[in-house]
């Protein structure tokens, strides 16, 4: 699949914070690509807003092999993450003491 048709998928849902229109091929620009870092530039095509997004760690291919696992997720009926499992997560990390570790396996 080609990085334009994967950031593509990534901004599924996803809409110009200035005048809500929603993003399409024609709005992404790959800037630069190489293994562990894949930049890019969405503009709006409506207003004209250039967003400049970046993955650090992770390139293109591992950004594919992501969204695919995000989707079988979702095919297989898991549940999205939402907000208290967030809060859930921070009081977590917020409650560890010095013996964390213990947690690591």
């Amino acid at each position: 699949m080609s990085e334009i048709s994967t950031i593509k998928r990534l901004l599924i849902n996803m809409h110009c914070c200035r005048c809500k229109s929603e993003f399409d091929e024609n709005s992404i620009k790959i800037m630069r690509s190489e293994k562990g870092l894949l930049v890019f530039q969405v503009k709006c095509e409506h207003c004209k807003k250039c967003f400049g997004m970046a993955t650090l760690g992770i390139g293109a291919q591992e950004l594919e092999n992501s969204l695919e696992i995000n989707e079988k997720a979702a095919d297989e009926g898991l549940e999205p993450i939402n907000y208290d499992d967030v809060l859930d997560a921070h009081n977590f990390f917020q409650n560890l003491d010095e013996n964390w570790s213990k947690y690591i396996k």
